[in-house]
């Protein structure tokens, strides 16, 4: 039993009580809609004990339920032991709404409310929540209630760390110029001004980085944009004489954070674009002004890198490769000597990075899952849960750094020793996978659903899938997660374009045996053009070996085999000449050719 998973909940409910609310939805992120959010925000973690940065979780005053994806079912199903909520495993097709699961919990009567926080709910998912609760039986919304605030009685404060310019020799283009682009794009849909509101997309305008959220170089901040001036909303202790002075510079001015509301009831122009899948329910209906409920044009100007963030992505992930083919090099000897554990090896791996130029930490907590571990998605190795590695089985790595010229993102799934034929039967056709897609040369625009299945579909033969995306955006000295462009079996119109970077990791996980999953970060690039149009290919940006050890040669076909041995050939000529000794035989030995069948 956990009893003070079970004290916050009963507390909560008490607040409910008072406030007449039959159903309470918590949805774990901040005022901005962040993925990962400041400690004062993580509102799940708190009320349940799980920490993913993904989950839903709704009290009545009788039961609750947290809502999850697949990266999470294992570790969910884990930190809820003893709390009474009961797990929800979003996406399958037998997992009630949320509505639903309250229609069902709520007995019938006159009158049963529903409470959210809407400070941290888009305004598309407050109306779209709305609608879904009008049709079980008539459920309404209350979106002003911080349920918690009485709840949690040491809850942390909001984050105060300084505010810095991402120099030009990084970020490639000035905040003016960025500045520009953005009205031009208003002007385009007839709108005068826009509040930027997601805090990547803030931090790009302005060239600025913080540290207010782990692992995200991020400030907490809104930006007021105007046809003839922009105003940044962002508490005054955090920003220097110095970012003032750059900001007024770029015409760009600065205003407290808490003052973002009052900056929108006298915004002056004659309407706004307010992006309502980036805007919270609260500020969106601050303004008096005509809205333009449109999407924000931010996110698709920052996925297309500009020549300087790709030369800084390259750069990035260069230090990277050196980082982690040392760290590789390691693992080989240091588990044969015994003694190495997950997190002892995750420390190594972090050390090693921390050693290079212009490391600035990592870019999420570094995913160390041991055999049956790698079957958890997104595992991540504490006190209790590590074990030590042993020369057998299969160790899965995913893990990333923040360079102040480029984030990284990589997976390798690693042999200790001896496999199992299953293990290798997975093991390479996970491979296959991530080749086949590595291959793909596409048109122009498509999406990344439409190109997802071509990786799946080597899995799919074999009856086997995974239930997380195959790839995603990654920032330039920003988030590891980044839109709004994705490759995944759901639908995401947002086109491809060359200039963007996205992740290519297809994966394979067996409850309780191990997981597989390998991933490069790509670039995506001009491959031809003909009478039919322009078409694009993948180059990877990742330099580090992919362990052949474990690879069924018999199960690849010809321009695989051909691909990997091209892939690690540059590898080699990119990588060696920055190894020591020891470290770029190692590179040369195991990453030798495979023989074409």
């Amino acid at each position: 039993m956990n009893q003070t998973i079970i004290n916050r909940l009963d507390a909560l409910r008490e607040v409910m009580r008072r406030e007449s609310v039959d159903a309470y939805i918590i949805n774990g992120t901040d005022p901005h809609l962040s993925e990962y959010v400041p400690e004062r925000w993580k509102t799940v973690a708190f009320i349940s004990g799980f920490t993913g940065s993904a989950g839903t979780v709704v009290v009545t005053p009788s039961s609750a339920a947290l809502w999850t994806d697949s990266r999470y079912f294992i570790e969910a199903q884990q930190a809820l032991e003893g709390t009474g909520i009961q797990l929800m495993r979003d996406g399958l097709a037998q997992t009630p709404t949320i509505p639903q699961w309250i229609g069902g919990e709520l007995c019938e009567g006159e009158f049963r409310e529903v409470a959210i926080d809407g400070s941290c709910w888009s305004e598309s998912q407050v109306q779209q929540l709305k609608s879904e609760l009008r049709r079980q039986g008539g459920l309404t919304l209350r979106a002003n209630l911080d349920a918690l605030q009485a709840v949690w009685t040491d809850r942390p404060n909001v984050p105060m760390t300084p505010v810095v310019i991402q120099p030009l020799d990084y970020a490639g283009e000035r905040t003016a110029d960025k500045l520009q682009r953005i009205r031009q794009a208003l002007r385009n849909v007839h709108a005068d001004g826009m509040l930027v509101a997601a805090l990547d997309d803030v931090a790009w305008t302005l060239n600025l980085r913080g540290a207010d959220i782990e692992y995200n170089p991020l400030f907490l901040g809104y930006l007021l944009i105007a046809s003839d001036k922009a105003t940044l909303y962002v508490h005054p202790g955090k920003v220097s004489a110095e970012v003032r002075a750059y900001l007024q510079g770029e015409g760009v001015g600065v205003d407290d954070y808490d003052k973002v509301v009052a900056g929108l009831r006298d915004y002056f122009e004659y309407n706004i674009l307010l992006d309502p899948e980036q805007v919270n329910h609260r500020l969106y209906h601050i303004t008096e002004r005509e809205v333009v409920a449109a999407p924000s044009p931010v996110p698709a100007m920052k996925a297309v890198k500009n020549n300087t963030e790709q030369l800084g992505f390259k750069s990035a992930m260069l230090r990277d490769g050196i980082a982690m083919t040392s760290f590789l090099c390691w693992l080989d000897t240091a588990v044969a000597r015994g003694g190495v554990t997950e997190c002892s090896a995750a420390e190594k791996l972090r050390t090693l990075r921390a050693r290079q130029p212009l490391f600035r930490g990592l870019s999420f907590e570094s995913i160390v899952a041991y055999q049956e571990h790698g079957a958890i998605v997104h595992y991540e190795p504490t006190a209790s849960t590590d074990v030590p590695l042993r020369q057998e089985g299969l160790l899965l790595v995913d893990s990333g750094g923040q360079y102040l010229d480029g984030t990284t993102d990589i997976t390798r799934t690693i042999a200790l020793g001896p496999l199992t034929e299953e293990q290798r039967r997975v093991y390479t056709l996970v491979l296959k996978a991530h080749i086949r897609l590595q291959l793909l040369v596409f048109p122009d625009g498509a999406t990344g659903t439409q190109l997802d299945a071509v990786a799946r579909g080597e899995l799919w033969r074999h009856g086997l899938n995974y239930l997380h995306g195959t790839g995603h955006g990654v920032g330039a000295y920003l988030c590891v997660h980044e839109g709004p462009h994705q490759i995944r079996m759901q639908w995401k119109p947002t086109p491809l374009r060359a200039g963007m970077t996205v992740t290519n990791e297809p994966g394979v996980y067996l409850e309780n045996r191990f997981g597989v999953r390998i991933e490069n970060t790509l670039l995506i690039v001009p491959a031809m053009e003909t009478e039919c149009g322009r078409f694009l290919r993948f180059e990877p940006l990742t330099l580090c070996p992919i362990d052949l050890r474990p690879v069924m040669p018999e199960l690849l076909a010809d321009d695989e085999v051909e691909w990997l041995n091209a892939y690690h050939e540059r590898v080699r000529q990119t990588l060696m000449p920055h190894l020591d000794s020891d470290t770029a035989d190692w590179l040369k030995k195991t990453s030798k050719n495979l023989e074409v069948s």
